[in-house]
């Protein structure tokens, strides 16, 4: 993320140092207890030297997401042989971070910053899909369509659905990651 930045290029040491900080601290703490200055101190770091990397906390939290800090387990797309299954089982597991206080909070804080900052916004398409691993599981399959761009649409509306869902605070209905999957994959 820091590549188009200009400037002193961030210590490897203390980029992991802040991102494992942060996401140690939003799992003990929750997001809105989550404070710069608390993630500086758990780091071992300076407040100016976050403020230098990231413009906020959401940016930190967007990054630890990246690599896989923050619900790295809901965020993982399996492969059990069967496509239609594995993508409602993420659907599933997606929706239930989104039903808890704190995933709710962390994913409006998340596109907020991702609103305000396109390098952001591109880290969390990535997370929910349009890059990582439900393209990537979509486009293994080769059941996502004869045409080479399904898999980006695809895997583009189920992270469309999930951001309505969140932005609307609208609790999925029984059955509905299901019927999303079937009406992208149908057959």
């Amino acid at each position: 993320m820091d590549e188009h930045r200009t400037g002193p290029r961030r210590s490897e040491q203390a980029r992991l140092a802040v991102l494992g900080a942060a996401a140690e601290l939003l799992a003990r703490t929750g997001y809105e207890n989550l404070t710069i200055e608390a993630i500086a101190r758990q780091a071992g770091v300076g407040k100016q030297t976050i403020y230098r990397w990231w413009p906020s906390r959401g940016a930190i939290l967007a990054e630890a997401l990246l690599e896989g800090l923050i619900f790295r387990q809901e965020l993982a797309v399996g492969d059990t042989g069967d496509l239609r299954r594995d993508l409602t089982d993420w659907v599933e597991r997606v929706h239930a971070v989104l039903a808890t206080d704190q995933g709710r909070a962390l994913f409006r804080a998340l596109l907020a910053a991702a609103a305000e900052n396109p390098e952001l916004g591109e880290l969390l398409r990535v997370q929910l899909g349009a890059d990582g691993g439900v393209r990537a599981r979509l486009a293994a399959s080769g059941e996502a369509g004869p045409a080479a761009g399904v898999a980006d649409v695809v895997a583009d509306a189920i992270a469309g659905v999930i951001i309505l869902r969140a932005l609307s605070g609208q609790a999925p209905a029984a059955g509905s990651a299901a019927a999303l999957i079937a009406s992208l994959l149908p057959g």
